[in-house]
């Protein structure tokens, strides 16, 4: 998804000059973006820590040992995780990484969409080639896995994320993400951004119809959805050599 999206953005790496906004920000170099979601998968490449240095001494924040998660999932750009599986049921349990990493794939997908490193030669089956990476692929990350699997969808439980907000404080994160849809956890964001942290909120996949996005308290940022400039037309061929696109 992403080796068209942030140039399309105007956030161009490749293309001389690079982003303008990219170069003053030194790529994301050394902020601390907390992810909340259903956690990660530290063996994709968009995570490797290849070309970073030490861990900036202000965080504070732990790596969280658990099911498949040692302490080698951790390295200089995954630098914390953590899992708040309280109020799941014994049989979601079973269904579920007790730890950050992710069996569902969405936090991944954020993740890497926020702060990916920049990997070469991306595509799907040939379609959509080019170069994935986050919008700040110099940042660190720290996970904070409080969605799990349900037997239906996935979980969110609000004394998860407001536990997690806590942490998420005290470890010292710049940035939070949270691309879930949950409009009761506003004013433990409010104690966030009282600490000058930004806090920045998907608005939600319904629509197109008026009145649907989520998480619209005015002390976060909220971040819609845009249609993109690409396509991949396919021929088809009938059986009475009718050719369409």
């Amino acid at each position: 998804m992403t080796t068209r999206s942030w140039d399309f953005l105007g956030m161009n790496l490749d293309h001389q000059p690079p982003s303008k906004l990219l170069q003053r920000s030194k790529y994301g170099e050394d902020v601390i973006i907390g992810i909340f979601d259903t956690g990660i998968w530290p063996e994709s490449r968009s995570f490797s820590d290849e070309g970073y240095g030490p861990v900036p001494s202000r965080w504070k924040g732990v790596c969280q040992l658990g099911q498949g998660w040692n302490s080698t999932n951790c390295n200089r750009k995954i630098i914390g995780a953590r899992y708040y599986p309280a109020g799941l049921d014994k049989a979601d349990k079973a269904n579920n990484y007790m730890s950050a990493r992710d069996i569902n794939g969405h936090g991944t997908h954020t993740a890497s969409t926020a702060a990916g490193a920049v990997v070469e030669g991306v595509s799907l089956h040939g379609l959509a080639a080019g170069v994935a990476r986050g919008g700040a692929p110099r940042a660190r990350l720290a996970v904070y896995k409080v969605a799990f699997e349900g037997p239906k969808k996935v979980q969110l439980a609000s004394a998860a994320l407001l536990a997690a907000l806590d942490d998420a404080i005290h470890d010292g994160v710049d940035i939070l993400s949270l691309s879930v849809q949950y409009n009761d956890n506003s004013f433990g964001s409010l104690h966030a951004v009282q600490k000058g942290i930004t806090v920045v909120y998907g608005a939600g996949n319904s629509g197109p119809r008026p009145q649907v996005i989520s998480n619209t308290a005015p002390w976060v940022i909220t971040v819609a959805t845009s249609k993109i400039d690409r396509s991949f037309p396919t021929a088809i061929t009938l059986g009475n050599n009718q050719t369409i696109v």
